[in-house]
């Protein structure tokens, strides 16, 4: 019931992810959410974002930033990133990830999703059938409706480590 929203992995940050070994996997695209995925809700690109940004395409990877947000939210972070952007993504509908790829120029073979949330992020990212991640978000303190959600999410996840473990 619930395995619609698994992630394929999760990860403690998305800073910590070991890209090199997915590009050697045969990864070359990869789609990212921004709030409390890169940055706590809000707030501006950081040099380490950016950092990240350019290490991934020094590696080889294309990369598209895709939000819920409004474009004056994810321009000023895509500027500073260096990257393709899609705001009012509509995620976890499937439209964005399609175009997200379109513009890396990358299928659903060779792409993956990083983001911390389980029924955005990561449903919408399944439902295409692309690689998710999921991370643990930055900052704890969140708007009411996504602490709601978390919740929620909990559950999802209590059930994902228990099947995990087998």
């Amino acid at each position: 019931m619930f395995k619609k929203f698994y992630p394929k992995d999760t990860t403690e940050s998305a800073y910590d992810i070991d890209y090199k070994t997915y590009y050697e996997k045969g990864y070359r695209g990869i789609l990212f959410d921004i709030d409390n995925t890169l940055v706590p809700h809000g707030a501006p690109a950081v040099e380490k974002a950016a950092e990240l940004f350019k290490e991934l395409k020094n590696i080889g990877f294309k990369v598209c930033l895709i939000s819920n947000n409004s474009e004056a939210r994810v321009k000023p972070f895509a500027d500073i990133v260096d990257s393709p952007y899609i705001y009012k993504a509509g995620k976890p509908s499937r439209k964005n990830y399609v175009k997200a790829m379109e513009i890396m120029g990358t299928q659903v073979k060779n792409s993956m999703f990083v983001g911390d949330q389980l029924f955005t992020d990561v449903y919408g990212a399944n439902r295409v059938g692309m690689y998710s991640i999921l991370s643990k978000p930055i900052n704890p303190k969140e708007k009411i409706q996504i602490v709601l959600k978390r919740y929620l999410e909990k559950i999802v996840l209590f059930f994902y480590y228990r099947k995990k473990k087998k």
